[in-house]
């Protein structure tokens, strides 16, 4: 005779929402969005179907939709004109560029929205890498780097933003922004760090967005190498010795060990950046008809939660708080 039966728990819908462990909501959800100069334009990322890059004022009206969704932040990043890189990335802290001009509109628009601002060197570089390459050598100088990302992290509060995303994965420069920021007045203002970025082939659609692929070389020497696990942990710690609020692990999917070994590490907030490449293929194969998108998206987002996330930064954030609500 049987008399331990699981299955008990499975035999009706009722009882298997009684029983579940994890869940995922519109509050768990953060919309990456990419932001244009113009008006009036909503140009598709051919690579993301879905996606597109907006002008600031289509930016604001998308905003406002996700925010009746029942979302809470939005996380931004600048496709720029190539005439406006240079290889310090000047521009990327001018108060007067796009990437301000369009966190100050949402924040006006819509004060209780969230915006997440990105800090990293390679949408304004020509070189197309996250830090200051050495003309000569090709290294990416790691010090000389970080007074760069202080300046655009200041000038991203300044617009109004409300966390700062340090995607740069340069050694220091959570302790370094946060006492830019403090100095500043800005002690209330959140650093999400990104803790764990690998060098992963997983952000090529990103890159076609924003035309940011690097010009020579690649990422290896910054970002971390897929390989490696203790690695992500060493960074855990390094990032709440200077000061992070939330930690951050990206990509999402093939990092779900990473994600879990994080999460029995630190007691910090933790979210995971469901990226442009793993949104591309669920994408891809859904309009092939092999797979059923929704339901992957789902399991996909149930997934990172089940893992230890606590916030997902996603490109289904619509189409899942659409689907939950």
């Amino acid at each position: 005779m049987i008399s331990n039966r699981p299955r008990r728990n499975r035999v009706s819908h009722s009882l298997r929402d009684l029983v579940q462990e994890n869940s995922v909501s519109a509050n768990d959800l953060i919309a990456p969005l990419f932001v244009i100069e113009g008006s009036n334009q909503k140009v598709p990322v051919a690579s993301m179907p879905g996606q597109f890059r907006f002008s600031i004022d289509l930016l604001v009206q998308k905003v406002r939709e996700l925010e009746a969704l029942g979302i809470k932040c939005v996380s931004l990043f600048p496709a720029l004109d190539d005439s406006l890189k240079d290889s310090k990335g000047t521009e990327s802290y001018n108060p007067r560029g796009l990437f301000p001009r369009a966190i100050s509109a949402v924040k006006e628009a819509c004060p209780n929205m969230l915006v997440m601002s990105d800090v990293a060197l390679d949408p304004y570089s020509s070189d197309g890498h996250d830090g200051i390459v050495d003309s000569k050598t090709g290294e990416i100088l790691n010090d000389q780097t970080l007074d760069i990302l202080a300046m655009m992290a200041i000038t991203q509060a300044n617009a109004g933003s409300d966390i700062i995303g340090p995607s740069d994965m340069m050694d220091g420069r959570v302790g370094y922004i946060r006492k830019a920021l403090d100095e500043e007045g800005f002690s209330n203002t959140n650093i999400m760090s990104y803790t764990a970025k690998y060098a992963s082939s997983f952000y090529g659609p990103f890159r076609d967005a924003l035309d940011s692929a690097p010009k020579s070389g690649d990422k290896k020497t910054y970002q971390m190498n897929f390989a490696n696990k203790r690695e992500a942990l060493r960074e855990v710690e390094l990032d709440e010795n200077e000061g992070a609020d939330i930690l951050m692990v990206k990509p999402g999917l093939a990092y779900l060990d990473v994600l879990a070994a994080i999460r029995e590490k630190s007691n910090l907030p933790l979210a995971v950046y469901n990226v442009s490449g793993e949104y591309a293929m669920v994408k891809a194969a859904a309009e092939k008809g092999w797979i059923d998108g929704e339901a992957v998206m789902m399991e996909s987002l149930m997934a990172f939660k089940r893992a230890g996330a606590d916030m997902i930064l996603t490109y289904f954030a619509e189409e899942a708080a659409t689907l939950i609500k």
